[in-house]
C-alpha cells in the first residue's frame, strides 16, 4: 500500500496546483495581455547543428517534449499496477477493466452521436471524452476523506490506469498519421537496444537515458506522437530489484561484519565511508528501478511538467467562443456529455454486466452509489483530454469549442461525484 498511498498524496496535492495553472491560462488568455500569452508558447527555438534542425514552438516543445516525460510516469505506474498491484490479480482487476472500457465506449459513443452529421473534422474528436485524469479524480476522492472506502479508492485508480491503456492505444492508433517507417523501425531498435542491455545485466542511467532521448527523437521524426516512446520506456523499465529481501538483508550484513569498525581506531572515518559506500550499492540495487525512477521523477511531473501544460494548453480565448456557444455546437456538447453522462452510464452498466456475469464483485464496503459517485468522479478528464483535443483538430476554432466542452464537463463530473460519494453509504453485511 506504500507506494500507492505515496502516489495518490502526490496526485491530490497535484491537481490543485494543476488547477490553479488552468485558472491562471484562462485569466491570461482572457486578460488585456493575452496577446503576451500567444506570443510566449508560439515562439520558437531554433537550433542548426550540421546537418541535425530543430524548429519547435514553446507550446511544442511542451506538448511532444515534457509530456513524454509525463507519459513515461504513466508508463511506470501501469506497469506498477499490471506486475504488483490490483491489475496483478484477474479477479481483482476483471471488474475495473469491464468498467474502464464502459468508461471509454460510453462516452465516444454519445460525441459521435451528436457529431455523425457533422463531417469533416468534427468526427475526429471522439477520443476527447474518454480519458480520465488521475490527478483531478485522485484528488477529489482526497478531499472527501474517509467517507470513500479504501478499497473503494483503489477500484478508481486502477480503473484510471486502464482508462490510460486505453486512452494511449487510441492516440497510437487513431491519432498517428504519415508514419516514417525508416525513422520508426530506429525507434524500435532503441527499445530494443534498452531491453536488451537489461538482458545483460547493463545498470548504468549513463547509457539509459541518451537511448531513451534517441528513442524518443526516432518516435518523433517518424509521425507516431513522441509521448509514446515515453510509455514504451515505461513498461521496459524493471519492476523488481536486483536483490530479494533476504539478499538485501545477508549482503548488508556481512558488509557490516566483515569490516567492524573498533571505537579506537583512528581512520574511522574512512573505514565508515568505504562502508557506506558498499551499502549504498546494495542498498539502491535491493530497490527496482522502477521504484526508484518512479520516486525521482512522479514530483517533477506532478507539480511542473503537468501544470506547464495545463499553463499552455488550457487558455481559451471565451471572448471569441462563448460558453453558450461551445455548448450549443456538436463537438463542445460532445465532449461535455460524454464525460459526464457518457461516462456515469458507461462505467456504472458495464460494471453492473460484469457483477451480474460473475465476472467480478464490488470492493468491499463499496455500494452501487458509490459506484456511480466514482464512475462521475472518472469524467474528469483535463489532461489527456486537452492533449487529445490538440492531436485530433487542426482548426483553432475547433479545438476551442473543445476545450470549453472539456472545461464543463469535467467541472460537473466532479461536482456530481463529489454530491454522490458523500450520499453514499457502505452496503450492510450480510
Amino acid at each position: 500500500m506504500r507506494p500507492f498511498v505515496r502516489f495518490t498524496r502526490i496526485e491530490a496535492s497535484s491537481g490543485l496546483v494543476l488547477l490553479g495553472a488552468a485558472l491562471v491560462a484562462i485569466i491570461w488568455a482572457n486578460s488585456p495581455i493575452s496577446d503576451l500569452y500567444e506570443r510566449t508558447f508560439e515562439t520558437h527555438l531554433n537550433v542548426d547543428l550540421g546537418g541535425f534542425a530543430f524548429d519547435q514552438s514553446v507550446h511544442e516543445i511542451i506538448n511532444d517534449g515534457l509530456m513524454a516525460i509525463f507519459f513515461f510516469v504513466v508508463g511506470l505506474e501501469i506497469k506498477r499496477e499490471l506486475v504488483l498491484g490490483e491489475l496483478r490479480d484477474r479477479k481483482a482487476a476483471t471488474l475495473p477493466i469491464i468498467a474502464a472500457l464502459g468508461g471509454m465506449v460510453g462516452p465516444a459513443a454519445i460525441y459521435l452521436l451528436l457529431n455523425a452529421g457533422a463531417g469533416g473534422e468534427a468526427i475526429r474528436g471522439w477520443g476527447i471524452p474518454m480519458a480520465t485524469d488521475i490527478a483531478f479524480a485522485v484528488g477529489v476522492v482526497a478531499l472527501l476523506g474517509s467517507r470513500i472506502p479504501g478499497p473503494a479508492k483503489l477500484f478508481l485508480l486502477a480503473l484510471a490506469i486502464a482508462d490510460d491503456i486505453g486512452a494511449i492505444a487510441v492516440i497510437a492508433i487513431f491519432y498517428t498519421s504519415g508514419v516514417d517507417l525508416g525513422y520508426l523501425a530506429l525507434a524500435v531498435g532503441a527499445l530494443a537496444a534498452v531491453w536488451l542491455a537489461q538482458r545483460v545485466g547493463i545498470r548504468s542511467l549513463t547509457f539509459y537515458v541518451p537511448v531513451a532521448v534517441l528513442a524518443w527523437f526516432f518516435t518523433f521524426e517518424s509521425g507516431v506522437h513522441a509521448t509514446l516512446a515515453g510509455v514504451a520506456l515505461g513498461f521496459l523499465t524493471p519492476a523488481h530489484p536486483m536483490y530479494k529481501p533476504a539478499d538485501f538483508d545477508s549482503r548488508a550484513r556481512s558488509i557490516l561484519d566483515q569490516y567492524p569498525i573498533e571505537p579506537e581506531e583512528i581512520e574511522g572515518q574512512e573505514h565508515a565511508d568505504h562502508e557506506a559506500l558498499l551499502l549504498s550499492k546494495v542498498a539502491a540495487e535491493s530497490v527496482s528501478p522502477l521504484t526508484r525512477v518512479e520516486h525521482r521523477l512522479v514530483p517533477w511531473s506532478s507539480f511542473l511538467i503537468v501544470p506547464l501544460f495545463a499553463l499552455a494548453n488550457a487558455g481559451v480565448d471565451l471572448r471569441g467562443t462563448s460558453i453558450v456557444e461551445a455548448l450549443t455546437s456538436p463537438i463542445g456538447l460532445g465532449v461535455a456529455l460524454g464525460l459526464v453522462v457518457g461516462k456515469i452510464a458507461g462505467i456504472s452498466l458495464f460494471a453492473f454486466a460484469g457483477v451480474r456475469l460473475g465476472l467480478g464483485r464490488l470492493p468491499d464496503g463499496t455500494g452501487w452509489l458509490h459506484l456511480v459517485g466514482l464512475a462521475a468522479v472518472a469524467g474528469i478528464g483535463f489532461t489527456v483530454s486537452l492533449f487529445v483535443a490538440d492531436l485530433a483538430f487542426s482548426d483553432r476554432g475547433l479545438i476551442d469549442l473543445a476545450k470549453v466542452g472539456i472545461f464543463i464537463g469535467s467541472l460537473a463530473a466532479g461536482l456530481i461525484g463529489a454530491a454522490l460519494l458523500i450520499r453514499s453509504k457502505a452496503p450492510a453485511s450480510t
